[in-house]
């Protein structure tokens, strides 16, 4: 269905179309089957496990390896249709199988991070140059205090996208109870968005201040500017989460919101949490999902866990830049402040202080501030 949209003042009117493709989806629908998951074989299972083990070993700096020292063979094609997955199909994968209950920390990671070298290229998730991140609860804090990092406490986390072209995560241990991912569809927000309100959807193509500084406190700058979806090419793609919209109001020079503006925002998140748009799935250990950042917003129910540190709610979180099939804009979402792995930020002349090798790299930092 084409909507003819009458902009509002100082936008370029837009001629709209719904999104008829795979990515536009709801989670009352596709849980009813399991498409999504992708059951790993006990060769592919084998030859991961080979994998990893000859990297531990080698234990080579995860800023410089490349993907062809540890080619896959039994997994060529299974790399490639998660690619297609995440780059023009539904948008995520849920990657399962792998027995971490078996392996140490350091294999399961290395075995993540092979895969992640075939989906993409990882980059640094924090200042400190981080290329493998924990996601596990350091902090009791809850996220109306801004000082709480996300991936450091229990508390849930509203939709939103992160910094990268594909977001992934491999669990650990789950939580004693909860800490469930929930999923929801960029393309269909925007198609009920386009069926209730037309004349709001094209200031969702208008570039907006996001905070930056909330998101880490070592941040070069207050803020970075994107829109919130692009349609190069007439594929769509979504940066979303609007907590970082309205925050970035408080920096001085930050354009005030427009009423219109501040109406949209408020629509996107009403449509995003209506009963039977989001999918939920809880983790087990060895699953590994990999998601598009443009395609589907990603959420986590409060999570309870074991009094035992060893025992407590850990995830590994990879961020990957991705030459795919997906178009976008110079600089949409926050690919123009991302950090690239093999240097740090530019005047930076000491590249210490990262956990650069897979013995390091799933240890959790043990201090919330120190991401």
């Amino acid at each position: 269905m084409n909507i003819a949209v009458s902009a509002p003042e100082g936008v370029k009117p837009l001629e709209l179309k719904e999104i008829t493709t795979s990515a536009a989806w709801r989670g009352d629908v596709l849980s009813k089957g399991d498409s999504w998951v992708y059951m790993l074989s006990e060769a592919q299972i084998a030859e991961l496990e080979v994998l990893g083990a000859r990297f531990v070993e080698a234990d080579p700096d995860l800023r410089f390896v490349q993907k062809e020292e540890y080619p896959l063979v039994e997994c060529a094609d299974a790399v490639k249709e998660w690619g297609r997955d995440v780059d023009s199909g539904r948008g995520f994968v849920l990657v399962r199988g792998l027995k971490t209950h078996l392996y140490s920390d350091a294999l399961s990671a290395a075995i993540y991070y092979i895969l992640g070298l075939h989906m993409g290229d990882p980059i640094r998730q924090n200042e400190k140059g981080d290329l493998i991140d924990s996601v596990y609860a350091t902090s009791d804090k809850t996220m109306d205090d801004p000082t709480a990092k996300s991936s450091k406490v229990r508390d849930y986390l509203v939709f939103h996208s992160d910094s990268s072209d594909v977001v992934s995560l491999m669990c650990l241990r789950p939580a004693k109870e909860g800490g469930a991912s929930c999923l929801v569809s960029g393309a269909e927000i925007y198609n009920e968005i386009l069926r209730r309100r037309p004349d709001l959807a094209p200031l969702l193509f208008q570039p907006y201040h996001w905070d930056w500084r909330r998101q880490d406190k070592n941040a070069p700058s207050d803020t970075y500017t994107s829109p919130i979806i692009d349609l190069t090419d007439g594929v769509f793609s979504m940066y979303a989460g609007s907590l970082y919209i309205l925050t970035a109001q408080e920096y001085e020079g930050v354009p005030k919101l427009t009423p219109e503006q501040i109406e949209v925002l408020e629509l996107f998140d009403k449509i995003t949490y209506e009963p039977g748009m989001a999918i939920e799935m809880d983790f087990r250990p060895g699953d590994i999902q990999w998601l598009s950042n443009y395609a589907a917003l990603h959420a986590r129910t409060t999570f309870y866990d074991y009094p035992e540190p060893q025992r407590r709610r850990h995830l590994l979180r990879l961020w990957l830049s991705r030459q795919g099939d997906r178009p976008v804009i110079d600089g949409f979402g926050k690919n123009g402040v991302v950090q690239v792995r093999h240097k740090p930020r530019e005047g930076q002349t000491v590249d210490d202080q990262g956990f650069f090798r897979i013995k390091d790299a799933p240890v959790p930092r043990l201090l919330a501030d120190h991401g």
